[in-house]
């Protein structure tokens, strides 16, 4: 079986440049130089024909090591729930009460950049809260 070598997430969405700024705040991305043969990303949109401006955006982990995110620009809204999502990782190999204080800290944290909570899942071991970014798309604190 061969190998494979990358992993990017695509994101359909109505904002891509918003969007992919957001989760560049959630994850600690970046988003990436512009093309080659552009000195600033408002220099590659200005050469764009008007209706291909600020069609697509994204991110990246600056170490590498996590997957590229794509953003790209779709005429209809969100309709239903995601098939796929994101869970970020917060605080893997917690449980208990030190587990749920770590994802409502980070939850805390998303809510001024426009998260939606939608609730918070705890048995007393194990707990994930559920989110919603600023387009709608789920993704889980976990």
């Amino acid at each position: 079986m061969p190998e494979i070598k990358q992993v990017q997430v695509t994101f359909d969405c109505a904002e891509p440049e918003r969007l992919a700024r957001f989760w560049c705040e959630v994850l600690g991305y970046v988003v990436p130089p512009p093309p080659d043969g552009f000195a600033t990303w408002d220099a590659y949109r200005d050469a764009q024909p008007p209706q291909e401006r600020d069609a697509w955006s994204a991110c990246v982990d600056p170490s590498g090591a996590g997957p590229r995110l794509y953003f790209q620009r779709v005429p209809e809204g969100k309709a239903a729930k995601n098939r796929v999502h994101l869970d970020v990782r917060v605080a893997p190999g917690l449980s208990g009460p030190e587990r749920l204080a770590a994802l409502e800290a980070e939850c805390a944290r998303l809510v001024p950049l426009g998260a939606v909570h939608v609730r918070t899942l705890y048995d007393g071991e194990d707990a994930c809260i559920p989110m919603l970014d600023i387009e709608g798309n789920e993704f889980c604190l976990d």
